[in-house]
């Protein structure tokens, strides 16, 4: 019990160490731009693009999800065809989830250069 409490003690931990790590160095990173004289434009830069997030978001789900029921089914093809299903449904899953997050990435970038 009680390692349990430290573990989820220090994984609190460590978020709110790197959380604050994060946001203090950005802000000091900031207000260093600031003094300099720098245009405040600089900060908004890339988050102005018309794509709306939930469409990014559906699209990346939903090919992720069909590349990995794609890969269950070639995993329980491959585990018929006597390959050892410790090693056929693992393996198809992740490489064909893999693609998808690529192909899904490359359907996002697709999306943006359009709009």
């Amino acid at each position: 019990m009680a390692g349990a409490v430290f573990m989820l003690g220090s994984i609190a931990l460590a978020v709110f160490g790197i959380s604050y790590l994060f946001f203090t160095t950005r802000n000091k990173e900031r207000l260093a731009l600031i003094e300099k004289g720098a245009d405040a434009s600089i900060f908004m830069k890339g988050k102005n693009n018309d794509t709306p997030m939930w469409k990014v978001i559906l699209l990346n789900l939903s090919v992720l999800l069909i590349s990995i029921g794609i890969g269950i089914f070639i995993g329980a093809i491959l585990s018929e065809m006597r390959v050892d299903p410790d090693v056929a449904y693992p393996g198809t899953i992740f490489i064909l989830a893999g693609i998808g997050l690529l192909v899904g990435f490359y359907l996002t970038k697709k999306i943006e250069k359009q709009e």
